[in-house]
């Protein structure tokens, strides 16, 4: 029987070549365009497009930009394959000039399909130099992409829409963001998401839960897996309980706990809503889990100052066969450093170059200058950092100049703080904290003297506040605040507490306050701190017996720290609060970061050889 041969025609070649880049089997792809070009194929349009497509998803843009260069006639598929292959491989401003080159030859880019000239652009173009725009985190480029959509009417596109969304977000545009959200017409669920997740990546939790509110209310879109993982993040970062509850009950009954991503953020937004066991019956009820999962308990039990249940999670997931990554080591190293596991902590540091292969990055660096400068071996972190295989960011000098503080070294300090000022001329948070070692050491001309650099440069001191959530409302506390409905009612009981604290041997800490001021002055100035107002709101509104969740967006300060455990004592209740650094779980007149900061002795630790 005679065998029959066919001849590939144009369609062959387009769905082969996109059957390699789908693969990313650049040697096949490689194949076929010789095969394209020996039947004549080379000045197709669509063969030419689906090249281009090809090689820039199997990282080879020189040889797609050479197709590119060879097609006589592009049409607007062709331009938008290139611009979509250069943002495809992180080259976003070869994408944006190759779009300003396109717009200058507009009138000349022709509809193969109609022969004739086509003066206007799709939206797939316009979405693919959005995301151009994105990668680049420019303002300007996205404002002026932005005002040609207008112009030729492509915002009434949702994808475009959606596109600007994500642009203006990652360029830190959240304002921008809104804008363009409120004025879409036709919302998706990708513009839904997308609102939701640009809110509570930017810390703003309280407007996302919000956002997720209103979704639920007007709109009849089902909510899928990146809704819930949105959410339940923002609740994290809020501390938001209730809410997180509420929407982990969407999650059990969309079925969705299964699903390891939504899983993994319900472990996270548990720890960090103060639930250590909640997070562990998430964790525990998961049928899969990957690298992210067992890294999210290590990290939980690790900033809740429980190092041991985090190292025996960490051992627990080796045995289980599920290869540690580099953020995983993280938060291994930053469980010893909260708890002060010194020998451990030196031990996983090298383990993870030696046995696993990984080679530390700043962060790994940061969390052993802090373990190893808190445990008052100052030198010997100096050393640490002047040794790293990288640059050393602003953590890590600045983890360092903490220790200067606990340990009083202020020739240590003033290292760091040049260090610092090196990396962030316009940071003012190291000068602060430089201006409160020269007054823990009496130095007050020098306290003077920073006053005054702090003010001639025109630094903005960061405004601390505290977030409590009760009966499902996020309620939001800034230092002297007197804006919240309850605000006399507040001060009042806080008078009351302090009374009562003071009967009690309590004497204010006043190491950050400035000395020039009154007796009187100084004991106001931190009596008016966010976390004590938020506190004291809690108590005053909350069930006798109940735990008291605050959430702080910087460090509680001394005086604080030491209000807060005798107020546990003397009304009885637990208050668990988290700062910028670590959790604190205050009771009885104690709190939990005094006995896991404790640094170890050496040779002292638990090292389980894996």
């Amino acid at each position: 029987m005679r065998k029959l041969y066919l001849k590939p025609n144009r369609s062959t070649f387009p769905c082969t070549i996109k059957a390699c880049a789908s693969l990313s089997d650049l040697n096949s792809g490689k194949q076929t365009h010789q095969q394209a070009l020996i039947f004549g194929y080379e000045d197709d349009i669509f063969v030419s497009s689906a090249l281009i497509d090809m090689y820039s998803k199997c990282g080879s843009l020189d040889d797609a930009r050479m197709v590119f260069d060879e097609i006589p006639q592009r049409n607007v598929v062709s331009w938008t394959s290139m611009i979509t292959g250069f943002v495809y491989n992180d080259c976003g401003y070869e994408a944006l000039n190759l779009f300003k080159e396109m717009l200058v030859q507009e009138s000349g880019i022709c509809d193969q399909q109609e022969g004739e000239k086509n003066g206007f652009l799709d939206s797939v173009v316009i979405i693919s130099v959005l995301s151009a725009c994105a990668r680049v985190g420019s303002v300007r480029f996205t404002e002026g992409v932005h005002g040609f959509a207008i112009k030729r009417y492509f915002c009434e596109n949702t994808r475009v829409g959606n596109a600007l969304i994500d642009s203006y977000a990652k360029c830190g545009e959240v304002g921008m963001s809104r804008m363009v959200f409120d004025e879409m017409v036709d919302k998706d669920l990708v513009s839904w998401n997308s609102m939701i997740a640009v809110l509570a990546l930017h810390r703003f939790p309280v407007e996302a839960i919000e956002f997720f509110g209103i979704m639920t209310r007007i709109s009849d879109l089902r909510i899928n897996a990146v809704t819930l993982s949105s959410v339940v993040l923002a609740c994290a970062h809020s501390g938001a309980l209730q809410a997180g509850k509420a929407v982990h009950n969407q999650v059990i009954k969309l079925k969705l706990e299964d699903n390891v991503y939504v899983g993994t953020s319900v472990i996270d937004m548990y720890f960090k809503c103060g639930q250590v066991g909640m997070a562990r019956r998430t964790f525990d009820r998961m049928k899969e889990k990957n690298v992210k999962s067992w890294t999210a308990m290590i990290a939980g039990y690790g900033m809740h100052g429980r190092a041991i249940e985090a190292l025996d999670v960490f051992y627990e997931m080796n045995y289980t066969g599920v290869k540690p990554n580099h953020v995983t080591f993280v938060a291994v190293l930053a469980a010893c450093r909260t708890a002060g596991l010194l020998d451990e902590g030196w031990h996983w540091f090298k383990a993870m170059q030696h046995k696993f292969l990984i080679e530390p990055g700043v962060e790994h660096y940061g969390c052993m200058v802090d373990l190893v400068a808190h445990a008052g071996f100052l030198t010997e972190a100096y050393d640490l950092i002047n040794g790293m295989k990288v640059k050393p960011d602003i953590a890590v000098w600045g983890s360092l100049l903490a220790a200067c503080r606990l340990h009083k070294n202020v020739q240590m300090a003033e290292i760091c703080v040049q260090k610092l000022y090196e990396l962030d001329s316009t940071n003012c948070g190291y000068y602060i904290l430089l201006s409160n070692i020269y007054a823990d050491a009496g130095r007050w001309e020098d306290v003077k003297w920073i006053r005054e650099v702090i003010k001639d440069r025109g630094f903005a001191k960061p405004i601390g506040c505290s977030i409590v959530e009760l009966q499902g409302r996020v309620h939001v506390f800034l230092i002297g605040d007197k804006v919240h409905p309850q605000h006399k009612e507040i001060y009042a009981y806080l008078e009351e507490l302090m009374e009562k604290l003071h009967q009690s041997g309590y004497v204010p800490s006043m190491t950050s306050v400035p000395h020039d001021l009154e007796e009187e002055e100084q004991q106001m100035a931190v009596r008016i701190h966010s976390e004590k107002l938020a506190v004291a709101f809690a108590i005053m509104n909350s069930v006798p017996g109940t735990t008291i969740q605050v959430v702080k967006n910087l460090r509680i300060c001394s005086d604080c720290h030491t209000t807060i455990k005798m107020i546990t004592k003397i009304v009885d209740r637990k208050i668990v609060m988290r700062d910028s650094k670590q959790f604190h779980h205050f009771s009885d007149g104690s709190c939990s970061c005094e006995e896991s900061s404790r640094p170890c002795k050496i040779g002292t630790t638990r090292v389980v050889t894996l």
